[in-house]
């Protein structure tokens, strides 16, 4: 392309020869700045006018925009429906979890008073958003949210709610965890598992001494036993003496915890000792005839703060 500038004199034609890749560039850049100017009057004229509301530009502008408007609010919509949906299933999971949460700390015996405690106190500005509340059943509850199209300030504040109530019953659960296992260990020292797999005997109470023929009190059970039969520790606890005695022979004690022991007494051997730590059900002893005795038998005591009881009462604890 050939491009000619002719001025007053023929001495002064210039001649101008342009190739397509000049052309080109020439216009492509100026579709740039065309853009960049459309883009600039968009940004600063136009967005400023709408704002402002400039009488006639402003009307102009809104309807050039009215449909991205539209379709944006539309999406956000859909996506506010979509999270108040979401929230509401989480609601109904969580008064479900609440439910459970309730059973357990009865089964656990964990006090209203410790729970009440745990209760968090709502700040005046999310109770002004809330509805008054009205009486409801134990288990239930929850933020109000209108599922009719929330707005995100709703849905934020149900959020929010939600994430409270998840921390405070996260605390509930572990303490009613830490008194199921405080439950468990209570049962694990209790003495309610036989020492020996034998008939009674001789139960506790008066009669008269097998020695003298007097009333005397028995302190304990007997288990009549052939000699060498395994003797078991009624419950798991630490092991307080294994030393003779002249009237229980080879006698064994082990300490149960809050003043609770067990003895076992005239044994033939003790298979553990002084400090031991030992499991229910461990085998500890053997029977015997050693101390005070009319023959071989295990003698079993329980005791509380150093005070005789009825072994048969913890015995039947443990059920048929």
């Amino acid at each position: 392309m050939q491009i000619l500038i002719t001025g007053e004199g023929a001495s002064r034609t210039r001649a101008f020869q342009l190739s397509r890749l000049q052309i080109s560039s020439a216009v492509l850049a100026l579709l740039m700045a065309l853009l960049l100017l459309s883009g600039t009057i968009y940004h600063f004229i136009f967005l400023a006018a709408a704002r402002e509301g400039w009488p006639v530009v402003s009307q102009i502008v809104k309807l050039v925009v009215r449909d991205e408007f539209a379709q944006r609010d539309r999406f956000m919509r859909e996506n506010l429906d979509a999270m108040a949906s979401k929230v509401g299933d989480m609601q109904a999971r969580m008064i479900r979890l609440e439910a459970m949460g309730d059973r357990l700390t009865n089964l656990a015996g964990v006090k209203p008073d410790e729970l009440r405690l745990l209760q968090p106190t709502a700040p005046a500005a999310s109770a002004a958003l809330m509805p008054a509340p009205t009486p409801a059943p134990r288990g239930a509850g929850g933020p109000y949210l209108p599922l009719d199209h929330p707005s995100l300030e709703v849905l934020n504040e149900a959020m929010s709610q939600l994430e409270q109530r998840v921390e405070l019953h996260a605390d509930v659960f572990t303490l009613t965890e830490s008194r199921l296992f405080e439950k468990r260990l209570a049962s694990l020292m209790l003495p309610s598992s036989r020492p020996i797999d034998a008939p009674i005997g001789s139960a506790f109470g008066f009669r008269a001494d097998p020695f003298t023929g007097r009333p005397a009190l028995h302190t304990g059970q007997d288990f009549q036993a052939a000699p060498g039969t395994p003797i078991f520790s009624a419950a798991g606890g630490v092991v307080t003496s294994t030393a003779w005695h002249p009237q229980y022979g080879q006698l064994l004690e082990i300490d149960h915890g809050n003043g609770l022991s067990t003895r076992y007494a005239h044994t033939s051997k003790i298979l553990v000792n002084t400090g031991d730590i030992v499991k229910r059900g461990q085998q500890v002893a053997l029977v015997g005839n050693s101390g005070r005795s009319t023959g071989p038998h295990l003698h079993f005591e329980v005791l509380i703060d150093g005070v005789p009881q009825n072994p048969s009462r913890f015995l039947a604890a443990a059920g048929p």
